[in-house]
């Protein structure tokens, strides 16, 4: 899907609507770009309000790569915390690969 985005053929609503997600702009505490997470079904995508445009779009893209590396759904919330790093390499290798 993110593939699709980044070629031009789909459109980021239509990646937005295909993974049940929204996205707010917060503030946010200096050095955090941004977070996802999801509520009641509904992937929640937080971006830094104070980064520029660029880091923006970076940010949403991995962000959406953690949606779709399916890295939300982990069972026990406990480990996932000491495997968080690896999910962030995991996200930003992922669209590496995709803009290669």
């Amino acid at each position: 899907m993110l593939k699709d985005l980044l070629d031009g053929y789909i459109t980021q609503k239509d990646v937005l609507s295909y993974y049940n997600a929204n996205i707010s702009y917060k503030l946010l505490p200096i050095g955090i770009n941004g977070f996802v997470f999801n509520y009641k079904g509904i992937n929640n995508i937080i971006i830094n309000n104070t980064i520029s445009y660029y880091k923006r779009r970076k940010t949403l893209l991995h962000e959406l790569a953690h949606i779709e590396l399916n890295q939300l759904c982990q069972i026990d919330k406990d480990l996932f915390a000491f495997h968080i790093n690896k999910y962030e390499d995991d996200a930003d290798e992922y669209i590496k690969f995709l803009l290669e």
